[in-house]
């Protein structure tokens, strides 16, 4: 059996929290979560390997010209609407993550890209809900070995590689025991 590693280090906003082969929790089961913002006092996060069948269409009343399918950014308020691009200045407002990787900004401006085919589907993706922590709460699931943080997520990671992939692909890039867990069976009687 491969040893976990003790000390985890603190996640920063632009990380990667990658959930352990087995995390028996539905919500976060094989994903790998961006962090937007973390503090002392709690941290907010978007799933990036759960989709939706719903459609930006379906959650605005503005019709707009989008096809991508929406992710579940997690099990926090569904009802709320969040994206991430790689779209540098074009939207004002927009936090800069990690080089060229950017969260949220001004939606109205982004429904005016899209409106004018200015904004392509593989630079932006949006989100209903959220991953979210108080404080503490992370750091006691670190110290579980719930999660491994890998650190600075990049935009091609983000943009460029399949959903269903992202999670093996993030650990067997980290090599050693990580690409060995990236490929444990979902169901270890399989094994």
């Amino acid at each position: 059996m491969f040893e976990y590693d003790k000390n985890i280090p603190e996640p920063e906003s632009g990380d990667f929290l990658i959930s352990e082969p087995f995390l028996n929790d539905p919500n976060f089961e094989r994903t790998v979560v961006l962090i937007c913002e973390h503090s002392d006092e709690s941290t907010f996060g978007l799933i990036l390997n759960k989709l939706s069948d719903l459609k930006l269409n379906d959650v605005l009343e503005d019709e707009v010209a989008f096809q991508a399918y929406l992710n579940l950014g997690g099990p926090v308020e569904q009802n709320t609407l969040h994206f991430i691009h790689r779209l540098e200045d074009k939207i004002e407002g927009s936090i800069e993550l990690n080089n060229g990787l950017f969260w949220s900004g001004d939606f109205e401006q982004v429904k005016f890209l899209i409106s004018s085919n200015l904004i392509k589907e593989e630079d932006i993706q949006f989100f209903l809900g959220y991953a979210g922590w108080d404080k503490g709460q992370l750091r006691k699931e670190l110290d579980r070995q719930s999660w491994f943080v890998r650190k600075k997520a990049t935009a091609r990671e983000i943009f460029d590689m399949e959903s269903d992939i992202l999670w093996k692909s993030i650990l067997s890039d980290m090599g050693g025991k990580y690409k060995v867990f990236s490929n444990y069976p979902v169901d270890p009687r399989l094994n």
